[in-house]
């Protein structure tokens, strides 16, 4: 005998449940839609399809070095000693620069005391020179090749009639009025000035022309 079947007003609280429970795919399908707000990423991207965006090639290098000098305390051991060696031979080369340099400074000073205890003789050579007496002969020889090898190791003459005066390298001893050269200029040579270099080892005495 067939049971009778129930009316649609009979237990009406089981058929909800088993509605509701009885398809869960499509519940999962509704609740994982593109209009989720907690699953749903920025221009409507999800989060798999954040995740399962590629790398790019920079971003995949740094984090693999990062990882190797993480995973491999030789490495960073490596750098660290590279950089000490380049700053060291920075160190070394501005040493190099700075010995050269004050050698080249401590040679001009030995010239300059050696020439200062020969300033007499120059003196006396030119004074023969201007005589005529350095004309010709062994004397004349023996002058020029002492003022050669002088002037080889730096020694600059100061002084010469039309020079512009300049009180650094001149001493002015006398004003001349004459019209063969421009005023402050110099006229007349009383004394050679000698420097080495940069230094002035003795200023040249002059006359300076003014204006007549």
């Amino acid at each position: 005998m067939p049971e009778p079947t129930p009316g649609p007003d009979e237990n009406p609280a089981e058929n909800a449940f088993e509605n509701s429970a009885g398809n869960p795919d499509e519940q999962a399908a509704q609740d994982s839609g593109p209009g989720s707000p907690e699953e749903a990423g920025p221009e409507g991207l999800t989060v798999d399809d954040i995740l399962s965006t590629p790398q790019s090639t920079d971003a995949g290098s740094a984090d693999a070095g990062a990882a190797a000098t993480a995973e491999d305390p030789s490495a960073a051991l490596a750098a660290e000693r590279l950089e000490e060696l380049r700053r060291l031979q920075a160190e070394f080369v501005n040493f190099k620069h700075r010995t050269a340099r004050e050698k080249e400074q401590l040679r001009t000073f030995v010239t300059g005391d050696l020439l200062q205890t020969l300033l007499p003789v120059f003196d006396d050579i030119d004074a023969a020179r201007q005589a005529g007496d350095l004309a010709d002969g062994p004397f004349a020889s023996i002058a020029n090749k002492l003022e050669e090898i002088l002037v080889r190791q730096g020694l600059t003459r100061i002084g010469a009639v039309g020079e512009k005066f300049d009180p650094n390298v001149h001493e002015a001893v006398l004003q001349q009025p004459t019209s063969e050269v421009e005023p402050d200029q110099v006229s007349m040579v009383l004394r050679s000035g000698f420097r080495i270099g940069e230094r002035v080892v003795r200023p040249a005495q002059v006359a300076v022309a003014v204006a007549e």
